[in-house]
């Protein structure tokens, strides 16, 4: 059996129907759609009240002749086109009320997970955080849009109903209310467990939504360790799992369904016994008797109908709890109240100054030891050393995806942690290790370096990457779907594609993290180029591997183990030996030879 969800383990689940008064703050600024929708609903529920009053005047009025029927049934037909106007009207509200709330929803917690930190990704898995925004939503939707309304209308048929059996017969009323105690028990108790079920299963039901999306994001890589099976066995035990969990859900509630439709409508059919007796006794006229049975039958049916929603509501309350995690979800990482802004023109000036940092996820590994490292305006500086010693961590820390943990990191003499984070990282543009394609068109992923730009900026900044040649020789050049993840460009290809996007971004910080490893030596070569180009105006951090990609920097910083153990020229270091001497030995001996 699979391992039960993390974050289900780890959190408390809701007690009570009240965690739907988070959606409060959602319903408010549509008070007016609201009322309307409410008014809809009394009015309809007014209207199925009085139709049974119309029943008993026809029936006892039967024998009065022809002409007072006609009156009855044009009056009957009246309300019930009244009942068939206000029932859509209802509808109509009501949808869409639920439609807008759930969009409402759908966008504040995405805009509220797409500034979180890199901390709150090693906790949660992205295909969860989706399952909340489409599964968990819907549930909230179906409530708004349909279950609450169904609700509030059962509600008042059951109260108006009560009050005109006591009306129609005082006695028969009184053996239907020593119904209500018998029924509401077993829904109270079964109800509760009902809930606990209800939040387990969207737990499991999001937990095979991560799984799905972590290998179909990796289809590539599955299918290259021939991992197919495995995986499809680990996703089958995570479904199987969320299906048993429905299946205890569906089978509580059936339960509860069979022991409260019995109690129901065998107390009706006890009392309605009772009520025939009275009529065959004269104390009970034959109109009465029908508009009493009308009325139990309609109360029955709302008593059922509210057992059958409370299911529905115990379900988006667990669904409105998660979110709300999400919407009020803690990050490690803040703006300040009055943030400092950066003077322009910006210099690009960048300090750490004694900087020490782990990662949460690796609390006993430094990922950095008081390491000081101050980087002038417009200097080239790259990171190298062996994998692990700090340089991405140097990179992130820059872009302050990351606090550190003692010291501090500036730009131009400001803490990062004084400034506001969007402000600070317009002025870095970013190349990373593994680059970022869209799912659009190749000009639209240049441009997402600057949204304003025109096209000819575009084509400039991918003629700079040495990417336009390969960008027209597409079957729509620029225009061309490169798929998800650029699954329609080679490794190269989609490298040179995020360093035309950095170039058009024109920031006076330049960070490129490993940004021609997965180039050829012509392609590197050209995109060289291409960045010693671009550096010469701006403020430049490379980290890599190949040595040959920093020979021109104006300095090197070598690092291991999160320390930094030497600096200077390429030459300088060699003759110093050392760990940079190692590696270019070994990097550059078939060179040498």
């Amino acid at each position: 059996m699979a391992r039960q969800p993390k974050i289900l383990a780890d959190r408390p689940t809701t007690k009570r129907i009240g965690a739907l008064s988070a959606l409060f703050p959602f319903l408010r600024p549509y008070a007016a759609l609201l009322t309307l929708a409410l008014l809809a609903l009394v009015i309809t529920a007014s209207i199925s009240l009085v139709l049974p009053v119309a029943v008993r005047r026809v029936v006892d009025g039967f024998d009065s002749g022809s002409a007072l029927l006609d009156e009855y049934f044009s009056a009957a037909l009246i309300i019930v086109a009244l009942l068939a106007f206000g029932t859509g009207a209802r509808y109509y509200l009501i949808t869409r009320l639920g439609e807008r709330v759930v969009s409402d929803i759908r966008k504040a917690v995405f805009d509220r997970v797409i500034t979180l930190s890199p901390a709150f990704y090693e906790r949660v898995m992205t295909g969860e955080i989706i399952s909340r925004i489409t599964t968990d939503t819907t549930l909230i939707q179906s409530v708004i849009g349909s279950s609450i309304s169904v609700a509030l209308r059962n509600v008042m048929i059951l109260i108006g109903g009560m009050a005109m059996l006591i009306l129609t017969s005082a006695k028969l009323s009184g053996l239907v209310l020593l119904l209500v105690p018998i029924v509401a028990v077993p829904i109270a108790v079964m109800g509760r467990r009902l809930r606990v079920l209800s939040r387990e299963n969207q737990d499991w039901i999001a937990a095979s939504s991560g799984m799905a999306s972590e290998n179909l994001l990796s289809v590539q890589t599955v299918q290259a360790f021939t991992h197919e099976d495995l995986t499809r066995r680990q996703f089958s035990d995570v479904t199987e799992n969320a299906y048993d969990s429905a299946l205890r859900r569906v089978t509580t509630r059936s339960v509860m369904t069979v022991i409260v439709v019995f109690l129901i409508f065998a107390g009706v059919l006890g009392v309605l016994w009772i009520g025939a007796r009275d009529v065959y006794a004269g104390t009970l006229t034959v109109g009465a008797l029908v508009q009493f049975v009308i009325y139990s039958v309609m109360v029955a049916g709302s008593v059922g109908a509210l057992s059958d929603i409370w299911g529905e509501l115990q379900r988006a309350a667990g669904a409105t709890e998660r979110m709300a995690e999400l919407l009020s979800a803690q990050d490690n990482l803040s703006d300040p109240a009055q943030p400092k802004v950066l003077p322009q023109p910006v210099r690009g000036q960048i300090d750490f100054e004694n900087v020490g940092f782990h990662y949460p996820s690796r609390p006993n590994t430094s990922a950095l030891h008081e390491v000081s490292l101050s980087i002038r305006p417009g200097e080239t500086v790259a990171l190298v050393g062996p994998s692990g010693a700090g340089k991405t961590t140097i990179v992130q820390l820059i872009q302050r995806f990351w606090d550190p943990e003692t010291g501090a990191v500036k730009i131009d003499g400001i803490d990062l942690r004084q400034m506001s984070r969007g402000a600070f990282r317009q002025s870095i543009a970013l190349v990373p290790q593994e680059p970022v394609i869209f799912a659009a068109t190749a000009r639209d992923n240049i441009r997402f370096g600057r949204p304003d730009a025109s096209d000819a900026d575009v084509e400039a900044a991918a003629r700079a990457a040495h990417a336009h040649d390969f960008l027209t020789a597409l079957p729509e050049g620029y225009d061309s779907f490169v798929g998800e993840r650029g699954v329609m460009l080679s490794g190269g290809q989609k490298q040179r594609l995020a360093i035309a996007r950095a170039i058009l971004r024109n920031a006076p910080i330049l960070l490129l993290d490993e940004a021609t490893s997965a180039l050829d030596t012509e392609s590197e070569r050209l995109v060289q180029e291409a960045v010693d180009h671009l550096a010469q105006s701006r403020t430049t951090i490379i980290v890599a591997h190949r040595l040959s990609t920093v020979r021109k920097a104006d300095r090197i910083v070598v690092m291991d183990q999160g320390q930094i153990v030497a600096q200077g020229r390429h030459d300088d270091l060699v003759a110093q030996g050392g760990l940079y001497a190692r590696l270019a030995r070994l990097q550059f001996s078939d060179t040498s030879a």
